[in-house]
């Protein structure tokens, strides 16, 4: 009798033995298990969750394992899955990502709640805002899509990631509202409402000690602080008064660990500390400052 042909595995067994051999490579199991799924889900052929659940113990389609092999592969030399897949989602839009750019987090959405809670009294007027060191453009395209009377500048000292940035906001249909601008901080900007910021916050001695996804895959430039972490978030409080207009706001992320620093920063600015906003994990993240 001729051998008869393995039977394809389930989309289910791809993604328990995708999740082990993660896990061998050293991603921590909750991870492991997330990231196998989205990377199966993409061999599969791009299914949503939903399908995937509903077809789970089905035999996968043709082609389906190999392509997944290699989607592991990669993730098991510790590439970010948001760089393997080229996108990543953000306050439920999706965005395109390359190493140019920091991954959107979810933490970061943070920052949009704020702002959005800053201007919600606002009068319908024009709203002019600036992203500072937009990346891939998420924080300024979330805004422009909530605030359809807002206009914004985004601007990042890389070209390579303003061109992301213009790309995503044409995705979402903001393209007309956002101004990308190379610049250092905010440039020549004036009369701003609101600035958000997700700025470099990483001490220069810590960089080394990141996970391989972030140490050897995101930009440095973009997770750089200086020696304690704070020398941008110190240029964006001394730029912010004057670019912004009575009353107005700035948003900004920082680090684990921060918050006194930040505390101190902002004291010795010429801004008022509103709030400081903690994270899911407890973990104080994101400081609000109005220009008095």
């Amino acid at each position: 009798m001729p051998p008869q042909p393995s039977p394809r595995a389930t989309a289910r067994r791809l993604a328990a033995s995708g999740r082990l051999r993660l896990a061998h490579a050293g991603i921590e199991a909750g991870e492991a298990a997330m990231d196998a799924e989205l990377l199966a889900r993409e061999a599969l052929g791009g299914w949503d969750r939903a399908r995937f659940i509903a077809h789970e113990d089905e035999p996968a389609p043709e082609g389906a394992e190999a392509a997944f092999e290699a989607l592991l592969e990669r993730r098991a030399r510790r590439e970010p899955v948001s760089q393997i897949l080229g996108r990543r989602e953000f306050w439920g839009l999706e965005f395109q990502v390359t190493r140019d750019v920091l991954t959107p987090r979810p933490e970061t959405e943070l920052v949009v709640e704020e702002a959005l809670a800053c201007v919600r009294d606002h009068d319908g007027a024009p709203l002019e805002i600036a992203d500072v060191g937009t990346g891939s453009g998420c924080l300024a395209v979330a805004l422009a899509c909530e605030l359809p009377h807002a206009r914004v500048l985004a601007t990042d000292v890389s070209a390579a990631a303003l061109a992301l940035a213009r790309a995503n906001a044409a995705r979402h249909g903001v393209a007309d509202r956002i101004r990308c601008e190379q610049a250092s901080l905010l440039g020549r900007a004036a009369g701003l409402a609101l600035i958000v910021s997700n700025p470099p916050y990483i001490p220069t001695g810590d960089l080394a000690g990141l996970p391989p996804e972030v140490r050897a895959h995101e930009p440095a430039a973009a997770l750089d602080g200086g020696p304690d972490g704070l020398d941008v978030i110190r240029g964006l409080l001394a730029a912010g008064r004057p670019a912004l207009l009575p009353g107005g706001w700035l948003v900004f992320e920082f680090g684990d660990g921060q918050e006194d620093l930040v505390r101190a920063a902002i004291r010795e600015s010429s801004l008022e500390l509103v709030r400081i906003r903690a994270d899911l994990q407890g973990i104080p993240r994101t400081a609000v400052t109005r220009r008095g």
